[in-house]
Parts: C-alpha cells; sequence; structure tokens
C-alpha cells in the first residue's frame, strides 16, 4: 500500500481520457474545455507529514491548494468556482472531495505501477488522467 510520501513528487501528464467530458459536467465553458484538454499539465505534489500541497503547471494556468488532510478548508479550482474542499489519504488513496452550490466531486490520486493515476467523478462521469514522475 502507497504511503502518502510516495505521492511527493513532480508528475507530467502522459495520458488522459474523459477529461472534456468531466469538466463539461462540472459547468467550465466550451472555450475553457478546449483548452484545459489541450493543456499537458505538471502535479507537483508536496507534504511535510500534516500538510499537503497539489500544484497544477501548465503553460495556461497555475493553480494550488493547500491543506491538512482531514480539515475542511476553501478551495478555488482553475475554473474559478470556490469549493468546500476535504482529502484525505485512505487505504493508499489521497481524496480529494469537494462541495459547491449543492453539487459534489471526487478526485483521487493513487500510485499504479509507478505512475500517478487521478481519477476525477462527477454524478456519472468519470475522467482518468495518468502521469509520470518527472523528479
Amino acid at each position: 500500500m502507497s504511503t502518502i510520501q510516495q505521492l511527493v513528487g513532480r508528475w507530467r501528464l502522459v495520458e488522459s481520457k474523459g477529461f472534456e467530458e468531466y469538466m463539461k459536467e462540472l459547468g467550465v465553458g466550451m472555450a475553457l474545455r478546449k483548452m484545459g484538454a489541450m493543456a499537458k499539465p505538471d502535479c507537483v505534489i508536496t507534504s511535510d507529514g500534516k500538510s499537503l500541497t497539489v500544484k497544477t503547471e501548465s503553460t495556461l494556468k497555475m493553480t494550488q491548494f493547500s491543506c491538512n488532510l482531514g480539515e475542511k478548508f476553501e478551495e478555488t479550482t482553475a475554473n474559478g468556482r470556490k469549493t468546500q474542499t476535504v482529502c484525505n489519504f485512505v487505504n493508499g488513496v489521497l481524496v480529494q472531495h469537494q462541495e459547491w452550490d449543492g453539487k459534489e466531486s471526487t478526485i483521487t490520486r493513487r500510485l499504479e505501477g509507478g505512475k500517478l493515476v487521478v481519477e476525477c467523478v462527477m454524478n456519472n462521469v468519470n475522467c482518468t488522467r495518468i502521469y509520470e514522475k518527472v523528479e
């Protein structure tokens, strides 16, 4: 089973399935969906054992959030949504749960075969993004 420290590092997107559909379900406009679908971001995860920071960097935009596991915080997403978010590390999986305007989405991050597998779910729409470690 993975530890949170095994998720730490810089990860580069190498494969993405269903991301545009997921963004549409979130309510992201068409122009931003098209740009987001073309972006190949890096995901940088750091942790000091108590707090966690997840930064997403691309040529389009940089977003990041920091939190203490198990504590709710306000997150501003890449498309400007303000969410009440909580992150937990359960059975080797980092689970990020967002709630806003009566809606919710869950993003999970886990190691699989040395790669970071990110799954995004809202309603019945699923997206899988796979990252390889670069440092």
